[in-house]
């Protein structure tokens, strides 16, 4: 997709150039580390705007179980099935990384919901080894999760908030969750809101290019006015990960926009801000939707200590639409 310059009505070029200022200044002290990253999943969406962002003084790692397509840049990418179980231990003691972040998962809650067993060896059971192989080579994991690992009844969740699925996906995703934090204190699990943007490097599910697509064809978009959430870019994630990575934070941390809205609401501005017809956008309850695995309503995540520990600066949906789409 061709990138597009965002101009939204009112917004100040000049505040996006500031902000692009303070995610360097976010990373600027890990560009005087050596550090050896291995990022899982290095096809998928969030995995891209990290290895799109590390510091080049950095030696990055990408691993996926699909062949990769060479970009011509300076990251090692290798194809390796993760539920190999004989072979990924070897990987790792090649590569001896300082920091893996594990990205890679199986995210289709509906087929997650179907297919529990395989779902379970795929969320849970390469995350739990994945665990014991870092533990034994001395390297720091940082485990994407999801807001999702809540019920929904609340909203607003901080990182002291327990943990309540109403799905098999988000019940594998907690489950790894207490596998990262009980192989070691300095290991990070990051739960994130839902990730907006175009994708950087690799595909992965954008719903925002999968919008843009569709509204530019005339097509009618679904989105449910029950399911609120706080929006966070993939920029911004991805950046946000990298310091983690370059830090020595341990524990859980919230990553999330500083936006609490409506996915109905959120993509009726999207559509607004992007020049589009909002009219194409319809409105859901994923509720009532039969066959379907259930959701949570409002899993809107407090980024609270994201903000405190963190440099890179947590956006509101209108900045982060436009980092995204200026990048």
């Amino acid at each position: 997709m061709q990138k597009m310059k965002l101009q939204m009505p009112g917004y100040n070029l000049k505040k996006l150039h500031l902000l692009s200022l303070f995610f360097k200044v976010a990373i600027h002290i890990s560009d005087y580390l050596v550090m050896k990253l291995l990022v899982t999943g290095s096809n998928g969406f969030v995995a891209g705007s990290i290895l799109a962002n590390c510091p080049s003084h950095w030696q990055v790692h990408g691993l996926s179980r699909t062949k990769e397509i060479p970009r011509g840049n300076n990251i090692v990418y290798h194809k390796l099935d993760m539920l190999d179980r004989e072979k990924l231990p070897g990987l790792l003691q090649s590569i001896k990384p300082d920091v893996v972040i594990h990205t890679a998962a199986m995210a289709n809650i509906d087929y997650c919901e179907i297919n529990k067993d395989i779902a379970e060896q795929v969320n849970t059971g390469i995350t739990a080894h994945l665990c014991a192989i870092c533990k034994n080579e001395g390297a720091r994991l940082i485990f994407c999760s999801t807001d999702t690992v809540f019920d929904g009844s609340k909203g607003y969740y901080t990182e002291t908030d327990i943990p309540h699925p109403v799905n098999f996906y988000a019940s594998t995703k907690i489950k790894s969750e207490q596998e990262v934090l009980s192989a070691g204190s300095r290991n990070v699990v990051a739960r994130l809101s839902l990730v907006m943007g175009l994708p950087v490097l690799g595909r992965g599910n954008s719903f925002l290019a999968d919008t843009i697509s569709k509204l530019k064809n005339g097509e009618q978009v679904k989105f449910p006015e029950n399911e609120i959430r706080t929006p966070i870019d993939v920029i911004t994630l991805g950046n946000a990960l990298i310091e983690l990575a370059g830090n020595d934070f341990g524990g859980l941390i919230h990553l999330a926009g500083n936006t609490r809205i409506n996915r109905f609401e959120m993509a009726k501005q999207i559509a607004d801000a992007l020049g589009l017809s909002e009219e194409l956008i319809v409105k859901t309850d994923s509720s009532k939707m039969a066959g379907r695995a259930p959701r949570p309503n409002d899993v809107s995540l407090d980024n609270s200590k994201a903000r405190k520990v963190l440099s890179t600066p947590m956006l509101s949906l209108a900045d982060g639409l436009a980092l995204t789409m200026n990048f």
